[in-house]
């Protein structure tokens, strides 16, 4: 499995606001259950209610709010770059730019944990970190990340 096996180019947003996390994983939920032709509120449900287990920001800018979902038959990942930071309560007590969501198939305990695995792989390379960051397009920051 690669991340282009479920981040595609037209799911890669850059310069986007939110006001806090709260409101960017609705947003992104909204376009998730677009996508995925499913209900927007229990996705953004589930994100939250992961949020509540422990903070999905791991540090360095980066957050990766993920959930499982029944209706979700494989991994499905979106990413923003914001162009203001915001708080996600990440562990390292920085404020978070880049914003992976990740949603997952109820079932299928290997496949899920190893797209999560390949993603916060990846968001932990300084150099994929730095191309993210400076890239000019949503193609750019596609091939950035899964290069």
């Amino acid at each position: 499995m690669t991340l282009s096996d479920f981040l595609l180019p037209s799911n890669v947003l850059l310069q986007k606001r939110a006001a806090d996390s709260r409101q960017l994983l609705h947003e992104l939920s909204q376009r998730a259950a677009a996508c995925l032709g499913l209900d927007e509120a229990a996705i953004v449900a589930a994100l939250l209610k992961r949020e509540e287990l422990g903070s999905t920001g791991m540090g360095n800018g980066v957050a990766i709010p993920h959930a499982r979902l029944e209706l979700v038959k494989k991994p499905f990942g979106l990413l923003v770059r914001l162009d203001q930071p915001i708080d996600f309560n990440a562990i390292d007590g920085r404020p978070v730019d880049l914003v992976f969501i990740l949603l997952l198939p109820a079932t299928g305990e290997g496949e899920h944990l190893g797209a999560l695995a390949l993603v916060a792989r990846k968001l932990r390379v300084q150099d994929v970190l730095m191309k993210l960051r400076q890239g000019k397009s949503a193609l750019e920051l596609h091939a950035a990340v899964c290069s």
